[in-house]
């Protein structure tokens, strides 16, 4: 019973794994970017990321997101490159771990962001709205910063952000 059970995880895998790998041929290839349907397949295919609950606070209310959040040099070097989407409630929280002047940038990285950058207080210091997809240019901090938090373009507009708005997240020290 375990060795047909075994097997028919190992197809499930290698078949999600095929899809990923197609996938992945074609965008190399420089094949147009995904249908919405196929987005939403890819994305049922993929293993989900794990996120955490962040929300901001702005003169027009809170706003819940859902974020993954990078914690090591690996990770904040990833960043959000090579994806080609990011759904509209979502985000990608940068812990530099301490204050600091920070330089992103938007090398490999297909979807046009705003950059949120947060004191260690969970204060916005600064905002760089609508940054340029695929672009080597650096975008900075301004003040010093201890986290960035990335969320799809026109995000910061949307909701009114502006520096002073606040953050929670527990990575945010109160």
């Amino acid at each position: 019973m375990v060795a047909p059970l075994l097997m028919r995880g190992l197809r499930m895998r290698f078949s999600k794994l095929l899809a990923f790998l197609f996938c992945f041929a074609l965008s190399a290839l420089g094949a147009p970017a995904l249908t919405d349907a196929a987005r939403a397949q890819s994305a049922a295919q993929a293993p989900a990321a794990t996120t955490e609950p962040l929300e901001i606070v702005t003169a027009s209310g809170a706003h819940a997101f859902a974020v993954e959040v990078m914690r090591t040099d690996e990770e904040r070097g990833r960043g959000l490159m090579f994806r080609r989407f990011m759904p509209a409630d979502r985000g990608m929280l940068f812990d530099f771990k301490t204050e600091q002047p920070v330089l992103m940038w938007m090398k490999n990285t297909y979807i046009p962001l705003d950059m949120i950058f947060i004191s260690r207080s969970g204060t916005v210091t600064h905002v760089a709205a609508n940054t340029e997809p695929m672009s080597e240019r650096t975008i900075s901090s301004g003040p010093p910063a201890y986290a960035v938090l990335e969320v799809n373009a026109g995000v910061t507009a949307k909701i009114g952000l502006k520096p002073g708005d606040e953050v929670r997240h527990p990575l945010f020290k109160r």
